[in-house]
């Protein structure tokens, strides 16, 4: 064994250790680079086997916690996804109730017909036709008051007779020929001349005799049972007013 010899340290000069020599330095390097590489090859060991890395992990479950809000939204914002627009109306179309049914399902009532108001009767102008058969006019005039609910209106007078003209013209006033037209069948008997036939219509409508005041007005219903005679009653006024009330009372 080889002895050193020591050298007294000159003043002024510290002394500096020796480093190791190269050979002895080399496999010390050389186990640290392979160190450093395994550590930057494989990264930390702190975590067990098989685990996720921490960063990629928590990439992971951020960008899944971002999608699920973007497919809610998308959800939420577009109708589409649940049902088309086309489908809502379909739905909406078939459940409201159709205009014909009501919402029970049954069928919609139909409206009460109406049966059309008849004709109005034909109004005779005015004087008295004394070549006519009266009997075969009073006749007809009661079987369409059978047939359509109507009163016989018997107009016993004269043409010469002045009250006999002022009737005929209230008779043909639209008011008074309208009530008429509604509600009477009237029956125009000549008794100014010399008809026995007429005469006997009179008694027999007009039974009371005595003298009587032109135009003597017998209201009959359908079964010829007379309802009112002016010959026993007096006549009304023989203006628009008074006939118009007079016909008024006993249409129905």
């Amino acid at each position: 064994m080889t002895s050193r010899i020591l050298r007294p340290a000159r003043a002024g000069h510290t002394a500096r250790p020796r480093s190791a020599p190269l050979g002895a330095r080399l496999p010390l390097v050389a186990a640290a680079v392979v160190a450093a590489g395994l550590c930057a090859a494989c990264g930390p060991s702190s975590e067990s086997v098989g685990s996720a890395s921490p960063t990629t992990a928590g990439a992971s479950t951020q960008a899944l916690a971002a999608a699920a809000p973007s497919a809610s939204a998308s959800t939420e914002a577009s109708p589409s996804a649940s049902a088309s627009p086309s489908a809502s109306a379909t739905a909406q179309a078939s459940s409201s109730p159709s205009p014909s049914r009501t919402q029970s399902g049954s069928a919609a009532p139909k409206p009460a017909r109406t049966s059309a108001a008849p004709a109005p009767a034909r109004v005779p102008g005015p004087g008295y036709d004394s070549s006519a058969d009266a009997q075969k006019q009073i006749d007809a005039a009661l079987a369409a008051a059978k047939a359509d609910g109507r009163t016989v209106l018997l107009d016993f007078g004269a043409n010469w007779c002045g009250n006999c003209k002022a009737a005929d013209k209230v008779f043909a006033q639209p008011q008074t020929a309208a009530v008429l037209g509604a509600s009477y069948h009237l029956v125009k008997i000549d008794i100014g001349g010399n008809s026995s036939a007429n005469s006997a219509l009179l008694r027999k409508y007009s039974p009371s005799g005595g003298t009587y005041t032109m135009p003597v007005l017998v209201v009959v219903n359908s079964s010829g049972k007379v309802r009112t005679d002016t010959h026993a009653t007096g006549n009304p006024s023989l203006t628009a007013e008074g006939i118009n009330a007079f016909l008024r009372k006993w249409a129905s």
